[in-house]
């Protein structure tokens, strides 16, 4: 069973509960909140909190929640051994895995829609890293 760290602000609670529900059969989900959408927090404390987590280790994938998904995207990336990808769509969400060996999926609950969100993390779950040429560009990052 995969492994995966989550976490998500007031805005994407919603969606982060909606997700850990469709996979929680195959995938062992570590929340690290938000707890509810009624308190107003800031995304940034929790794509900290959940970046720590995923540089441990070059096996750890997370998931970022919030409105738009770009708060979430932009806080992360600011962390070493993060390569965060905002995904809206399966393709690029593919191509995040495939080109730049994106180790987060960020998901803007309010411009996206469940079933398209769920494929995304489907996507981005099962893709791996091409490899090859993209090695030296992502090292440059």
């Amino acid at each position: 069973m995969k492994k995966i760290f989550i976490a998500s602000d007031h805005a994407g609670y919603s969606l982060k509960k909606k997700i850990i529900k469709f996979f929680g059969n195959d995938i062992l989900f570590i929340d690290l909140g938000t707890n509810n959408s009624k308190i107003s927090v800031n995304y940034p404390d929790y794509a900290h909190k959940l970046c720590k987590k995923v540089s441990n280790s070059n096996k750890n994938i997370g998931i970022l929640v919030c409105g738009s998904g770009m708060g979430m995207s932009m806080t992360a990336n600011k962390h070493k051994k993060i390569r965060a990808a905002l995904c809206y769509s399966i393709k690029n969400a593919k191509l995040s895995r495939l080109h730049n060996n994106a180790n987060i999926i960020t998901l803007g609950s309010r411009l996206i829609k469940k079933e398209i969100a769920f494929k995304c993390i489907s996507t981005f779950l099962n893709t791996k890293f091409e490899g090859g040429r993209h090695i030296k560009r992502v090292k440059k990052i």
